[in-house]
């Protein structure tokens, strides 16, 4: 393969070095930010052997060239335009540019989110495993494990520890990374998720009893009374916290004087944002928190199929938008606040949006004799099965039209199906063949079934319209 000449003609096809602002590449895909995309000569990239797909989404334009390829391509790519060095952060400031404030927005809760997830998994697929040890009777009828092999009690309590050490301390790792985006010091952050998740505080877990008892703990500060409640597994009000606390921070860099800055910026900011905190910041947030969950699982009561055969019609075209990524943040929410929630019925959907798109991109493999794009379709489709859709949602699917709807109807019987019989997860994961490790145990066997449908709608749709799609052309043709 020639790397020199596939990069040149790549580079002709996106209007030239002028139309590059910047450049780099992640394990799959050249990932572009183009001054103009619309002088992007499509055609030429369509036609090129090398290139799997292209896709454009958060002010980034994405070609797919594949594991392995990408690395050299790039590298004589980013000698033709001297964007050599560059990183993927790099290209998202430079696509951030042309994005609107929507877009911005889903893109900063995504910043914040993303890099916390592997905490989330983790944490959420160890309770997994502990409910698989606890449940009753899905391995010895009428027992759980741990009460048909006693000496396993121990294994399953240190398991639940460790899973739920991500959630009881979760607003220190988004305080963390909230704060890092909103341009503050990180570790005043982190510090101020410890302070919101004290031992000395009333655990936020147990506020109903309190409540029940009227024994809410309480701070008096000469006649000022400031509840001392802990916020364990809560997303908003340390989301909320972290911004003010950056812009407090930064506007006290401004005004104290560089000799006192190390010593008065980060007092000063903690003591303030604390202050607004458990004053003000937090229990409105928190309220808001609530509410927030209690309208997802009215919604998803109250809808049932119905609802859910409507989001799994729209997953996909939300997918396309980039506006997916703020579902994190609810997500999170949602797992957070597991007890009441029962778990992430948004995961649910994901996967069987993802393994239809992967089944209807399997189906144009069978079905088409064009040997560049049947060797795409092969391991893009696979690749949706497994959780990521991109290759096959924008470089196969979209571009064909008829596979991307008859993905779009498998999602939606397969989502009415599992939304029928409550099925949720306990953990975020790729959400496609391998997310079964990630729901609950009562809603395996269905889960496995609506992933089944999805597979099966999906497939046959896309068989039966690329026939009509075909005979559409044959007339067109003719005529």
């Amino acid at each position: 393969m020639n790397y020199p000449q596939i990069a040149r003609e790549t580079l002709d096809a996106l209007g030239g070095k002028e139309n590059i602002a910047a450049a780099a590449h992640c394990a799959t895909r050249l990932r572009l930010a183009l001054h103009d995309e619309s002088i992007v000569d499509q055609e030429k990239l369509d036609a090129m052997d090398s290139v799997k797909g292209t896709f454009s989404t958060g002010g980034q334009y994405q070609i797919i060239f594949g594991s392995g390829t990408v690395n050299k391509v790039y590298a004589e790519f980013a000698k033709l335009t001297d964007t050599g060095g560059m990183s993927t952060a790099d290209v998202k400031s430079a696509g951030a540019k042309k994005m609107n404030p929507l877009q911005r927005f889903v893109k900063m809760l995504s910043d914040i989110f993303v890099p916390i997830i592997p905490a989330i998994v983790a944490g959420g697929l160890l309770m997994g495993i502990n409910n698989l040890l606890t449940a009753q009777g899905l391995f010895v009828d009428g027992q759980s494990l741990v009460e048909a092999y006693p000496d396993m009690a121990d294994l399953a309590a240190l398991i639940n520890t460790f899973a739920n050490a991500a959630f009881v301390f979760l607003p220190i790792l988004i305080g963390f990374s909230a704060t890092q985006r909103f341009g503050g010091n990180p570790y005043l952050g982190a510090t101020l998720g410890m302070l919101m998740v004290h031992p000395d505080l009333l655990n936020a877990y147990n506020i109903a009893d309190a409540l029940a008892k009227n024994e809410i703990p309480i701070w008096s500060i000469f006649g000022f009374e400031i509840e001392k409640i802990g916020y364990q597994g809560t997303v908003l009000p340390v989301l909320a916290a972290s911004f003010i606390l950056a812009k407090v921070e930064l506007s006290l860099r401004k005004i104290v004087p560089s000799i006192f800055d190390n010593l008065l910026t980060p007092l000063l900011t903690i003591f303030i944002t604390g202050i607004l905190t458990f004053t003000l910041v937090g229990p409105i947030t928190r309220s808001a928190g609530d509410l927030l969950s209690d309208g997802m699982i009215w919604l998803y009561d109250t809808t049932g199929f119905v609802g859910g055969a409507l989001f799994g019609l729209l997953y996909a075209p939300i997918v396309i938008t980039g506006m997916h990524h703020s579902f994190i943040a609810v997500e999170t929410q949602l797992l957070a606040d597991i007890a009441k929630t029962g778990g992430s019925f948004i995961f649910v959907v994901a996967t069987m949006s993802n393994v239809s798109q992967g089944a209807a991109t399997l189906a144009v493999f069978m079905k088409t004799k064009n040997k560049k794009l049947k060797g795409t379709a092969s391991a893009a489709g696979i690749s949706a099965l497994l959780g990521i859709t991109e290759p096959a949602l924008f470089g196969v699917n979209l571009k064909l039209r008829y596979p991307f709807i008859g993905a779009l109807i498998g999602s939606s019987v397969a989502t009415a199906y599992v939304t029928f019989f409550k099925v949720k997860a306990i953990a975020l994961g790729a959400a496609g063949l391998p997310g079964i490790i990630s729901i609950q145990h009562d809603g395996l066997l269905q889960y496995v079934i609506g992933m089944v449908i999805a597979i099966v709608v999906a497939f046959a749709a896309t068989i039966l319209l690329g026939k009509r799609d075909e005979k559409k052309q044959a007339l067109q043709k003719a005529a």
